[in-house]
């Protein structure tokens, strides 16, 4: 018996077989000219889950006799790169073509993205990305500007339904074993997601025990599924939330929780780290200043090294966030200021408090009286004195 999942096994193996993204493999379109040409290029796949973005990258591979190599950037750290690389270099002096795919590209950082430019310009490598988010944000303008970018877009009701009935029908499931009323309800739980649909189904036909496939049964094999964690979503922002408090409230063990749970899913580490770098100053302050400069440095390691090296410095930071002593005075302090300066927009600046560049202006008093003292701190507060006596007036 095949062991993999019914996702991996209904995967298709030509562009005759792929459902949907047709603005990308119908005739005459991008993918299907550049098999025809057999001359593959640098690309970089944008779209949602389960939309086809592995199954078009292995297609190229196999269509135009390139070598296949995949990577994820979420498991991947340099060496898995150099390795690569090197295998690259000893099939272009063998006259061979690499197709590197690198899945979720956009977790890798700058600088290991940097890493791939002397190479795709060299031709050692013929690089593929796949990223769900926006590569003009999550991919450096060289290595866009020397790719095609290509959207794929999410699937059709009726696409997944298509791939369903493709399904149904190599797993020798009939009308009666699946109807048409399930497949329907499948592809409205999928979500778009052609992976989902399949792993859905494959479930099912294991719940159902050899009986047939009801409604009932479909929705307990899509409630099965781990909720996703939509980084536009209320998940998001729940964790988030969970991981900013727990630092808040001191628990350490409860902050590094959360923080595993939003790397787990998949969380950019560089929102992670930024919100880190707020709550340095915000929540921490004065109390342990030299708190933002630990946050600073794990975002600078994060854009630097990367994952999953990173996660060393991203629980790190974390811990001693958590474990600071907690001051809201920076942040009572900047909300003071910024609500005198909208109540006092146009404020004078006091005389002894100007420049005085030239003998005119001394002469009209500009930073008369003026002196530096270490230490000083003026007893009247944020306001110059005289707004500070219109105030009182």
């Amino acid at each position: 018996m095949d062991a993999r999942p019914l996702a991996e096994r209904m995967r298709p193996e030509s562009l005759d077989e792929v459902v949907g993204q047709t603005h990308l493999v119908g005739a005459h379109k991008i993918i299907r000219k550049i098999i025809d040409s057999r001359e593959p290029t640098s690309l970089i796949l944008w779209g949602p889950p389960g939309t086809g973005k592995t199954t078009l990258a292995r297609i190229i591979a196999r269509e135009t006799g390139a070598e296949f190599v995949e990577l994820s950037a979420v498991t991947s750290g340099k060496a898995d790169v150099t390795k690569v690389i090197a295998h690259a270099e000893q099939n272009q002096r063998l006259g061979m073509r690499t197709i590197l795919f690198v899945d979720e590209i956009h977790r890798f950082n700058k600088a290991q993205q940097d890493a791939f430019l002397p190479h795709v310009e060299a031709g050692t490598i013929i690089l593929i990305g796949a990223t769900t988010e926006n590569p003009s944000f999550e991919i450096i303008n060289p290595l866009l500007s020397r790719s095609r970018v290509l959207v794929l877009e999410k699937l059709e009701r009726s696409e997944i339904i298509a791939i369903l009935q493709r399904a149904a029908k190599k797993m020798k499931l009939n009308t009666r074993d699946l109807p048409k009323a399930s497949v329907e309800l499948l592809a409205d739980l999928s979500g778009g997601d052609a992976r989902v649909a399949l792993g859905n189904l494959e479930l099912a036909q294991k719940l159902a025990l050899g009986k047939p496939i009801t409604h009932k049964i479909v929705e307990t094999a899509a409630q099965t599924r781990l909720p996703g964690y939509d980084k536009a979503g209320e998940q998001h922002y729940n964790i988030i939330s969970a991981f900013i408090k727990s630092m808040r409230g001191s628990d350490d063990g409860a902050a590094l929780y959360w923080l595993a749970r939003m790397l787990q899913a998949g969380e950019d580490p560089k929102f992670i780290v930024r919100r880190m770098v707020i709550f340095a100053s915000e929540d921490i302050g004065m109390a342990a200043p030299a708190a933002v400069n630990i946050a600073v440095s794990t975002f600078l390691a994060v854009e630097r090294i990367g994952l999953p090296e990173c996660e060393y410095n991203l629980y790190h930071c974390a811990t001693v966030l958590a474990k600071a002593p907690k001051s809201r005075a920076v942040t009572d302090a900047m909300n003071h200021a910024k609500q005198l300066a909208r109540e006092h927009p146009d404020a004078p600046v006091p005389l002894h408090l100007r420049n005085a560049p030239t003998k005119l202006m001394k002469d009209l008093g500009y930073s008369k009286g003026t002196k530096w003292t270490a230490g000083f701190i003026h007893p009247d507060g944020f306001l110059p004195s005289e707004v500070q006596s219109n105030n009182q007036g």
